[in-house]
């Protein structure tokens, strides 16, 4: 059984990239409200995960701290 080909993965942050290289010219007024809203939305939920790891760090370290005082 012959499987598809798999696309390779990409690199990390590379869409981020691609996103900043955007010719925006060439979007209409509303296109560019939208696309506002949706890197705002992007923005909560990255800062949710940079929480989400901080608090994890947080735990991690007044677990090994615990036993070093």
């Amino acid at each position: 059984m012959l499987e598809d080909p798999v696309e390779p993965r990409k690199i990390r942050g590379a869409a981020l990239s691609d996103l900043t290289r955007e010719d925006l010219e060439l979007y209409a007024v509303d296109e560019l409200e939208d696309r506002i809203e949706h890197l705002q939305a992007e923005i909560v939920r990255t800062k949710a995960q940079l929480d989400r790891k901080k608090s994890g760090r947080e735990a991690a370290d007044a677990l090994f701290r615990f036993g070093n005082d």
